[in-house]
């Protein structure tokens, strides 16, 4: 290996909010020479990386103009290969439903040195600012990460959704804001209950957090105008199963919300006591 090539540091920027990011993640960003960033990384996180550095944006958002992974891979061992040091910035965790296994092993191909720095999910973040644990002792003991969102020229088989459906006590589903109403259906069938809680939690831990709740059945089933009421557009992720009930009780982050109806309450805490935003929440969505 050549003693004047750089390297990548596939890098974690978490889920939106800028106080969630590594340590480890604000010291790559301060060495690099070159940033490689994802459209939904916040402009605070992007601020970390020291002056002078070039930034490269590669976002890739639903029904948009994007760049082709390809060419985001070409550009890391190009520039790794001219001797700069590159992070690679992705929202959430670069190795959850973030390709980057796929970019270390086409820079492991290439002889180009890199590191992984793992981010907060949003699958883990985004629930707990909506109040919703992903597990608890007495409705979960088990966490199941699917997307709903796959590759055209995968090399396996497609996701078997009658087996999502009754595998884990908690599902969360990412990349399905478009396909809730296909994804509910999907686990009816697949044998989870129709009244099974559901939150879908968009722009999650910023200060644009929306939250949506309901059941299966009203995801699957609503009406049009309860749809075209929704239009819930990424980025989302949805969490499934009854610890969405304790939202009612753990509550702490301020967020508009929207509901289909209110979720039986589980008098999961016996002190009874509540926390709340001290600030009203608003049925309208932007």
């Amino acid at each position: 290996m050549r003693s004047d090539v750089g390297q990548v540091w596939l890098v974690g920027a978490g889920p939106g909010d800028p106080g969630l990011l590594t340590i480890a993640a604000a010291r790559a960003l301060e060495r690099a020479d070159v940033v490689v960033h994802d459209d939904l990384v916040s402009t605070e996180v992007l601020a970390l990386a020291r002056p002078g550095v070039e930034y490269i944006p590669v976002g890739k958002r639903g029904g948009l103009p994007s760049a082709k992974q390809s060419d985001i891979v070409e550009l890391l061992i190009r520039r790794a290969l001219a001797g700069d040091r590159v992070v690679r910035l992705k929202g959430g965790d670069p190795f959850i439903f973030g390709r980057g296994a796929e970019e270390a092993a086409a820079l492991t191909a290439a002889g180009i040195p890199w590191e992984a720095v793992p981010g907060v999910s949003s699958g883990t973040a985004g629930p707990a600012y909506a109040g919703i644990p992903l597990t608890h002792r007495d409705f979960s003991s088990s966490v199941l990460f699917v997307t709903a969102h796959e590759s055209d020229d995968r090399r396996r088989a497609p996701i078997d959704w009658n087996s999502v459906a009754t595998a884990a006590e908690t599902i969360v589903v990412f990349m399905g804001a478009r396909r809730l109403r296909e994804v509910a259906r999907s686990l009816i069938a697949g044998g989870r209950g129709p009244e099974t809680p559901v939150a879908v939690i968009r722009w999650a831990t910023t200060p644009d957090q929306e939250t949506y709740t309901g059941t299966l059945e009203d995801f699957a089933t609503g009406s049009a105008s309860d749809r075209a009421a929704l239009r819930i557009d990424p980025p989302a992720i949805a969490v499934v199963g009854d610890v969405v009930r304790l939202r009612q009780e753990m509550r702490w982050f301020t967020d508009v919300e929207w509901t289909f109806g209110p979720l039986r309450t589980t008098g999961a805490f016996a002190s009874g006591a509540t926390t709340r935003p001290s600030e009203p929440v608003s049925p309208d969505l932007r």
